[in-house]
């Protein structure tokens, strides 16, 4: 995926600079609260921790709050650029830690190079934090860091540059291995690289069974050998051994291993060719590996290879690591991840790609061969099953070893408090812009061509192969306004509905479809071919198969944008009416609200079908309804007959969908909190938080999303139209460029699964 310099200036720029913040976890609105959390209510946790310094974790964030500290001598592949330039890597750290495992981070960049300046003020920083990731320091003396810090200090303190590689590879390693029908024990293995990354691989691979014997190394001098004194330090020399290679080609010759932790295009075919028959080649060098995939793959039919990047199988990649071992670490209170946490997260990822891999992660990764073998020996990325299967290992391991100060007694409960702390909100974008990549096919029409946001999220989509998107507008029109914003042309059609070689044959249908219906042949001219109406040229382009969905609303009403979808397309067989429903993303959940857009004031069938239509689109995107028919009414408390619509809407709704998880009428205190339930309706099926939820008009429907978006924060999307043929999402006028990126796919994932 291409991005610009500028996106990439404009992404770390926009609105809050940066890409942290700080925000408190308890209320500071009255007197009274100003008073617990500083003076003089804040005086007793502090005396508390004087007396036990273990409460730290109790009364501060010190349990969930990790250093990332660096002073910017090794910064990804730029090198030494200082302490303030590599700031962005270290905020961008700190997002992967809270995306991935919820633990918060504050980045500290250091303006020395002195190694014992380091040591001591990351000793001095330990009151503060549960745990130090060094980042982004040069080797020897990262080595010497780490060390004195984890030989000083009663926190963990974890070099990622190190260790990270080394346990996503080993756990590669493990099952490349056994693939090949080797044993560890036996094989040779050549490591190219020889600074952090690569020694601390070499000495993980000998713990996991490794010969240290069967190891050569190789830098930029060639292959490192006993007797070699040129470029060699005490950690090169700990791999030094007798051995006739010279040369990365000679070590390479006859080896069933090659790891890969230089720079690119240092290994050719021939050397590939010469490896032992069933090789294993981690080519991890980004953004170039050390031999192409293609490359690699063309010469060895029996090869076993893995990569840093994304589009090909087997990508090694650190944040499959660091995120859930110091989740582990941090949740028994560890004071130090040791050798045998490192070795429980590569078992633990080795043991989760032989799993049957989920539908949802399946969906998200569409294409990709997914079944423990060749080419999959690892688990994906975000495959959300990493932080429950990593991180209660790497617990586990501390208390076996007695490094853990708080030991976790029910691992079951563990794994489904690691689950809350995730949430589905952070999967379900994730998850559905995977999908909408996996299909590539899918063609996407936005109506508004000639708007400058539709323009820069189309370019976006198209980078980001979620769809290929459709402009309607007047070519030199659009293609001026992306030539005067700088936006690639490459790769978007634009239409014109006056010039189209199929606007006659759109008109006649359209004709044919309304003829009936009050419209003329020449009404029927006029809606299709002029630009001032381009929604019923968007909508008839998806009616035809000549688009896949369609995405209108950022410049025009909303009846509008969906009268001409209405008129145009069928609605979906046994439907009897099109509804709106909107995705709400609040903090770690997901809601589906319906009807917030269409119906006015649905009687008793109509809002089953709302219901219904609405617990199938939360299944499209992988979430298992539990659906609230909602009212000012619980279970016959007020007998109304607004309540007692609802309540016959829910009779309906179980009648006809037996299997499905609804329950109504409820208040919607009732539905959100399922103490409520437990304790006052017993009888509920819903025993959890509903996450679909049907209002009883659209008054209730359109105030609830609204205000949960202005004044909650809530994330929208939508509003989707639940019962056509085809779908339509409508934008809310102004909508941010990432909105309707995020919007196209969802559509696309809609159109591919209906």
């Amino acid at each position: 995926m291409k991005t610009t310099k500028q996106e990439a200036l404009d992404y770390h720029s926009m609105g809050r600079k940066g890409k942290i913040e700080v925000v408190p976890t308890k209320p500071c609105i009255t007197q009274r609260d100003l008073s617990l959390a500083y003076t003089p209510g804040v005086a007793q946790p502090c005396l508390d921790i004087e007396k036990d310094p273990s409460l730290a974790y109790e009364y501060t964030a010190k349990g969930n709050l990790v250093a990332v500290v660096s002073n910017g001598t090794a910064v990804l592949g730029l090198g030494d650029i200082g302490p303030l330039a590599g700031k962005p890597v270290m905020e961008g750290k700190g997002v992967l830690f809270k995306r991935f495992a919820d633990i918060d981070v504050f980045d500290i960049e250091l303006n020395t190079k002195d190694p014992d300046e380091i040591v001591r003020c990351v000793q001095l920083l330990e009151p503060t934090f549960g745990g130090i990731n060094l980042e982004d320091i040069k080797a020897p003396e990262c080595f010497y860091i780490e060390e004195k810090c984890k030989a000083t200090m009663k926190i963990p303190v974890f070099h990622d540059d190190q260790h990270g590689t080394a346990i996503i590879s080993g756990a590669a390693l493990i099952n490349a291995v056994e693939i090949s029908g080797k044993k560890l024990s036996e094989v040779k293995i050549v490591v190219n690289g020889a600074g952090a990354s690569a020694i601390s691989c070499s000495r993980l691979y000998v713990k996991l069974g490794a010969k240290i014997e069967n190891i050569t190394l190789c830098d930029s001098k060639g292959a490192i050998y006993k007797g070699r004194t040129e470029g060699m330090n005490e950690f090169k020399q700990e791999f030094a051994h007798e051995t006739d290679a010279r040369t990365l080609a000679d070590a390479i010759k006859g080896a069933d291993v090659f790891v890969g932790l230089s720079k690119g295009n240092v290994v050719s075919k021939e050397m590939v060719a010469s490896m032992a028959p069933n090789c294993v080649v981690f080519a991890m060098a980004n953004p170039d590996p050390e031999i192409t995939y293609e490359d690699a793959t063309s010469v060895r039919k029996d090869i076993i290879m893995a990569t840093g990047r994304s589009d090909y199988p087997n990508q090694i990649n650190n944040v499959l690591g660091f995120p859930f071992i110091f989740r582990g670490a941090l949740d028994v209170q560890a004071s130090a991840i040791n050798d045998e946490m490192k070795l429980a997260a590569s078992y633990a990822l080795a043991a989760l790609a032989k799993e049957d891999v989920p539908d949802i992660v399946k969906r998200a990764y569409e294409g990709h061969e997914m079944n423990y073998g060749r080419d999959y020996i690892v688990p994906k990325p975000f495959d959300s099953r990493v932080l429950t299967w990593v991180a209660p290992a790497v617990a586990k391991a501390a208390m076996d070893t007695g490094v853990a100060a708080k030991p976790i007694t029910d691992f079951e409960a563990y794994k489904e408090q690691l689950l809350e702390r995730l949430g589905i909100s952070q999967e379900i974008v994730r998850h559905t812009i995977h999908a909408a990549q996996s299909y590539k096919t899918g063609k996407l029409v936005f109506s508004e061509g000639n708007n400058v946001r539709i323009l820069k999220a189309a370019q976006i989509i198209q980078d980001m192969d979620i769809a290929h998107p459709i402009l309607i507008g007047n070519p030199e029109e659009v293609n001026a306004l992306m030539s005067a914003n700088n936006i690639d042309h490459e790769g978007l059609t634009i239409v014109s509905p006056t010039d189209w070689d199929k606007s006659d044959f759109y008109v006649d249908e359209f004709y044919k479809l309304r003829q009936r219906k009050g419209i003329t042949r020449e009404e029927a001219s006029r809606l299709m071919t002029r630009h001032r109406h381009k929604n019923y040229f968007a909508a008839m382009m998806v009616r035809m198969g000549d688009a896949d969905a369609m995405i209108a609303g950022m410049t025009s009403h909303y009846p509008e944008t969906i009268r001409p979808a209405l008129e145009v397309l069928d609605l979906q067989p046994g439907v009897s009416r099109v509804s709106g429903m909107y995705i709400l993303i609040i903090k770690n959940r997901v809601y589906f609200f319906a009807d917030t857009t269409v119906n006015v004031d649905p009687n008793a069938e109509q809002l089953a079908e709302i219901a219904i239509l609405s617990a199938k689109a939360a299944r499209r995107f992988d979430i298992e309804p539990r659906v609230a028919m909602l009212s000012f009414s619980n279970f016959g408390s007020a007998v109304h007959p607004h309540s007692v619509k609802v309540k016959k809407a829910t009779e309906i709704v179980k009648q006809l969908e037996p299997d499905l998880i609804v329950e109504g009428e409820m208040q919607a205190d009732t539905a959100m909190i399922p103490t409520i339930m437990e304790n006052l309706y017993p009888f509920s099926k819903l025993k959890k938080r509903a996450n679909v939820l049907i209002f009883p008009n659209l008054d209730s429907g359109n105030i609830a999303y609204k205000l949960l978006n202005r004044i909650g924060g809530a994330e929208v999307v939508g509003p989707i139209l639940n019962g056509l043929s085809k779908p339509v999402y409508v934008l809310q006028r102004g909508a941010e460029v990432d909105d309707v990126v995020n919007m196209a796919a969802f559509a696309m994932v809609e159109a591919k699964r209906k």
